[in-house]
């Protein structure tokens, strides 16, 4: 999705939660390009969408995390040579996405931000000596999947490896961004 006008732009890569990229992540491209970005929401599917949780477990059971980094960086390379960006690409997911989007902080070298929505990649995939990223996190203080301690652990672990991670925790529980 594309800003309007023509002036170069800062990138977002969009990373889906579980379901996958359904119409509610197309929805979101399009509020990030009428705030200005470029933004491209990426499919680490291939193509499917899961239409229930039970589907939706089987789709995000079989990703790999390093082949999501893969997908991640490909994408911050081509929005960094369209004419159009400005060369700044940042990352940001929703559950599986927000996992992910940590994962990239920690594996694509350039990113200009990660911002985290109630997502953690499993401990191999978080390596703060190779985080550039400063990461924005939010997170559902109720969150029934992921309790807020995890969250806090994760900060202040790349806070003590000197790493720049800014905790929000809302009064809110899991997935509190989707809209359908």
């Amino acid at each position: 999705a594309l800003p309007s006008g023509d002036a170069p732009a800062g990138a977002v890569i969009l990373v889906h939660e579980w379901y996958g990229l359904n119409d509610d992540m197309r929805r979101l491209a399009g509020r990030f390009a009428a705030e200005g970005f470029i933004a491209l929401a990426v499919d680490l599917y291939d193509g499917r969408v899961a239409t229930d949780a039970p589907e939706a477990m089987q789709l995000s059971s079989a990703l790999k995390t390093p082949d999501a980094v893969r997908i991640i960086a490909a994408a911050a390379e081509a929005l960094r040579a369209l004419p159009r960006s400005n060369g700044r690409v940042a990352v940001t997911g929703f559950c599986l996405g927000g996992a992910m989007a940590i994962a990239a902080a920690c594996g694509v070298p350039g990113l200009a931000a990660a911002v985290p929505f109630y997502g953690i990649p499993r401990a191999e995939y978080v390596d703060w000596s190779r985080c550039e990223a400063p990461i924005l996190g939010h997170y559902g203080a109720k969150d029934p999947i992921i309790a807020a301690e995890r969250p806090q652990a994760l900060a202040d672990a790349a806070r003590a490896a000197g790493r720049s991670f800014e905790l929000h925790l809302y009064d809110a529980g899991h997935a509190f961004m989707r809209e359908a």
